[in-house]
């Protein structure tokens, strides 16, 4: 009976890691280039349970033997074995800001940080007090050259990532007023937008705001070249790929099974206490 109290509890602290992950999934519903997490969990070794109490040698089919012949398995609960990052696409939006940039497929822009190189898909990006295109934390985007210097309503970001600026607004500002973007008569090209995957991205680790981090697992950035890269689009940015109807389908389930484990316990508990309070009286 001890043993069920156990297995009991180890399904509602599952649960529990479960409900959090949901929870979390939620609340970043509206997060820009956000991905959702699953809990993975898997079974305690089984023990295997068998008569203790035979005589002599008992012959099983295959010709071997045993003094005490296995009846059976027995499961002792569940734990957690890790918060699973789904990197399933969000969709597409379009906004009217000229510094949003979306990643259509498969990579991640650069930012430079205090802390080394970080990796993003939340594409929200504002024009920084030094010109600098930048998080909304303060930190720079990162072109292959270095963070990308840029002015306002003077820079245009093609489906490859690179970056063109106006060359006649360098020489005189006054230059474009009244003139559309596609009235650009000296283009210059800036930098490109470094967009980097990873050997294994399934074990890049969330940092918080939207970035992650490469581990030893996953193996360093790599500036990706060619057809491998996404395609950029600028005016967009990446909604987060959480469903709020199935997160909240299985926050019901996650609440169903953590009762049912509950009430498991509550019966253990009730049968041992009626097995010393009353069994041990006679």
């Amino acid at each position: 009976m001890i043993r069920g109290w156990y297995t009991g509890a180890s399904g509602m602290a599952a649960q529990q890691v479960r409900l959090d992950a949901i929870a979390n999934n939620l609340a970043n519903v509206d997060t820009d280039g956000y991905k959702r997490d699953v809990a993975v969990h898997k079974a305690f070794a089984q023990l295997l349970l068998r008569r203790m109490d035979d005589d002599g040698v008992v012959l099983h089919a295959l010709g071997s033997g045993d003094y005490a012949p296995m009846i059976g398995k027995l499961g002792t609960g569940v734990e957690t074995n890790e918060l699973f990052t789904e990197f399933e696409q969000g969709a597409l939006k379009g906004t009217d800001s000229d510094f949003d940039i979306a990643l259509d497929g498969k990579g991640w822009l650069c930012i430079q940080t205090p802390y080394g190189e970080r990796y993003t898909r939340n594409g929200s990006f504002i024009l920084g007090k030094e010109g600098y295109l930048e998080t909304k934390e303060g930190y720079p985007v990162l072109g292959e050259n270095g963070p990308i210097y840029v002015k306002a309503n003077n820079f245009q970001v093609d489906k490859d990532g690179r970056v063109w600026v106006n060359a006649d607004y360098l020489e005189d500002p006054e230059a474009l007023v009244g003139r559309e973007d596609n009235e650009w008569a000296n283009p210059m090209l800036l930098d490109r937008l470094k967009i980097v995957d990873f050997e294994l991205d399934r074990f890049i680790a969330k940092q918080g705001s939207s970035m992650w981090k490469d581990t030893e697992l996953s193996g360093p950035a790599r500036v990706m070249e060619g057809e491998a890269r996404p395609t950029v689009l600028q005016g967009f940015t990446e909604a987060s790929n959480v469903n709020p109807i199935t997160e909240m389908v299985r926050m019901i389930e996650v609440n169903r099974a953590y009762e049912a484990n509950q009430k498991s316990i509550q019966t253990e508990d009730a049968s041992l206490g009626k097995l010393i309070n009353e069994v041990a009286k006679l």
